[in-house]
């Protein structure tokens, strides 16, 4: 069975967070053990906030308790993607405490679950006989989608057969559910997820019907069927205004976007289908051309969670779920599984280290639920348009969907290192790593060394102990202005094709070294995005930074650089748990009080005095109180 195993210095560190940290803390935030403040992700008073209760919840449904449900109804997946967070961790490194625990949890869900296979604990306590009759809103499907992959996740890491037996008893139920049969509901859920779960438990399994019932799923969407009440926010919002064949702009909430398109790349990739596929191509040319922002956060606007339209990005009040952003690097792999094109590795390595890293604290005990561009603690607090644009990261929040969706996401970041192609393997993140892969006639042993993200030299070991080529693709990031290749010591020269470029030969105690352009770059955006017109943004390798008032003091606006000045960089091992920092020559303009009022009639008087700017790693902001917060900066052509 092939395997990567991570080594690397930058993700290590987070994979020790999610054992020793984030894992324990939020199963107690899931128990309500401990006294915690779970603040409301926007300023709505309907947001239940007063404690978590999930494993209560199940505890209820499953007659081990008595009470009412509490929180949202789609709140079982919080529980769903910790177990598949507590999958990739004892995969990695057997715990006997945390698997103990873990099981005792497999036991629960089963319990809970009903005698023909039906799984939601708000239905089975509240209201059974509405089973399937709320679609927009009910989340049935979703959470059954959740737990499908957490079961695949935990009994590929442990071999729990009860997990396995009770997901396929899931998914069979909803077989006999839904579909275009008669007497079946000819329907889907308002929140797209069960169609992934499908797919990773065909996979398991190569149970044909889970297969076909994916795709049942996915070309029903956006036609009239039954089960979906007449109230219901735009169809746009649920991606249902059209069939998904028809599609080609990014519509509705962000993070069912693309788990829909996440779902799609897979059955595409699955089965051939290139109606399926040409349709994730449009959907992600539209993403990422024109409605995505530069950290990788997707979602312009906190109505409706969603995208608006072309070249809306505002900076401060965007939304930018963190989800959102852990989806769109599930849909970037997919895309990759389907077809070689690096930008789907840029895309997927541009929301890993920035908005997905961003969504957790240091500590692996706060979190972020919207990823803002641009902040002022005064502006979040008291403005109500910009509730949900969080200064520090909470403890907890009401809809708790990210924290444990980062701690699955990181907690399996060697799932996205390579794809591998018959005989072809890519390597689409530079994570230092030992794999094993079965190729072709035998094992392909590769390791990868690399001080990434500060440091742009790669070095790959390669053995194979077969007999024939194998082909190795190495992505070159689009931010790489140049790029070296070394085989053995000697210089090779190699064009990048859609952003790879390849060597091919039996590879035996082989060695080749990467060198990408590490230099600070400034980046602009299209003149049609008004909000960043006459201002640039700066990245380091695969990093976006940001200012903080921790570095630059208050009023970040007022500051800005000039065309032709360079940046400085430094690691800094002791600021904030070990970063790489920019600092460049800056103006700021001068803004005391003026006699003559709020406005004047000529700007001459302004006066702009010498500063030094200071930029962080985007990922690391909002980690030394609160702080005003800034990406993109003005760019003055002479001061």
């Amino acid at each position: 069975m092939n395997q990567v195993e991570i080594q690397d210095r930058f993700f290590s560190r987070y994979k020790e967070l999610i054992r020793k940290e984030m894992i324990p803390y939020q199963w107690s935030v899931l128990n309500d053990e401990i006294v915690i403040n779970i603040e409301r992700e926007r300023n709505d008073d309907s947001i239940p906030n007063e404690k978590s209760h999930v494993i209560e919840n199940f505890r209820i449904a499953a007659g081990r308790k008595k009470g009412n449900h509490y929180g949202w109804v789609f709140q079982d997946s919080d529980l769903y993607k910790w177990l598949e967070a507590a999958a990739y961790t004892l995969r990695e490194k057997m715990d006997k405490e945390l698997k103990c625990l873990a099981d005792d949890v497999v036991d629960l869900i089963s319990n809970a679950q009903e005698e023909d296979g039906y799984l939601d604990t708000y239905f089975t306590i509240e209201e059974p006989d509405q089973k399937y009759k709320r679609l927009w809103e009910s989340h049935e499907l979703y959470c059954a989608g959740h737990f499908m992959e957490a079961a695949v996740a935990y009994y590929e890491a442990v071999g729990n057969k009860k997990v396995l037996e009770t997901a396929c008893k899931l998914a069979d139920h909803i077989d006999s559910v839904f579909g275009d049969e008669e007497g079946k509901i000819h329907g889907y859920d308002g929140h797209e997820e069960v169609e992934i779960g499908l797919m990773r438990l065909y996979r398991l399994t190569k149970n044909e019907r889970y297969l076909k019932l994916a795709q049942y799923f996915l070309l029903v969407r956006g036609t009239e069927c039954d089960g979906m009440n007449s109230k219901h926010l735009p169809l746009t919002y649920y991606q249902a205004h059209l069939p998904v064949l028809k599609q080609d702009t990014a519509e509705g909430h962000a993070v069912r976007l693309v788990y829909l398109c996440t779902a799609m790349a897979d059955a595409a990739g699955e089965t051939g289908d290139e109606k399926l596929l040409l349709a994730c191509r449009r959907l992600w040319k539209n993403i990422v051309t024109r409605r995505m922002y530069i950290t990788g956060g997707i979602g312009s606007t906190v109505s409706g969670e969603a995208f608006t339209l072309d070249y809306d990005l505002p900076n401060d009040t965007m939304y930018c779920e963190t989800c959102a952003s852990v989806g769109l690097v599930f849909f970037a792999y997919r895309m990759l599984m389907s077809e070689e094109k690096g930008e789907y590795g840029d895309v997927m390595e541009r929301a890993l280290y920035n908005t997905v890293l961003g969504g957790v604290a240091l500590d692996g005990k706060h979190f972020f639920y919207v990823n803002p561009l641009e902040v002022v603690p005064g502006k979040s607090s008291k403005d109500p348009g910009k509730s949900h644009v969080k200064c520090v990261r909470p403890q907890w929040l009401g809809c708790a969907c990210c924290p444990p969706n980062l701690a699955r996401l990181l907690a399996s970041v060697e799932q996205y290192v390579f794809v591998q192609k018959k005989d072809k393997l890519l390597v689409n993140l530079f994570v230092e790593c030992k794999g094993r892969f079965e190729i072709g006639d035998g094992i392909l042993e590769i390791e990868l060394k690399t001080g990434y993200p500060w440091e742009g030299c790669v070095d790959i070991k390669l053995n194979y102990n077969g007999t024939a080529s194998v082909c190795l693709g190495l992505r070159v990031p689009s931010w790489s202005d140049t790029f070296d290749v070394e085989i053995n010591q000697e210089r090779a020269v190699f064009e990048a094709e859609d952003g790879f470029i390849y060597v091919n030969q039996v590879f035996k105690e082989d060695t080749i070294r990467l060198k990408l352009d590490m230099q600070a770059k400034r980046w602009y955006a299209n003149p049609l995005v008004e909000n960043d017109l006459r201002k640039f943004a700066v990245s380091r390798g695969p990093l976006v930074y940001c200012m903080e008032q921790a570095d630059n003091g208050t009023n970040l606006h007022l500051l800005s650089v000039e065309k032709q000045e360079e940046f400085k960089y430094e690691f800094d091992a002791a600021m904030l748990g070990g970063v790489g920092i920019l600092t460049a020559s800056g103006w700021k303009t001068e803004a005391e009080c003026e006699p003559e009022g709020l406005y004047r009639k000529s700007n001459a008087a302004e006066k702009k005095t010498k500063t030094k700017i200071k930029w962080i790693p985007y990922y690391s902001w909002a980690n030394r109180g609160e702080n005003e917060m800034r990406v993109w900066v003005r760019e003055d052509s002479q001061c």
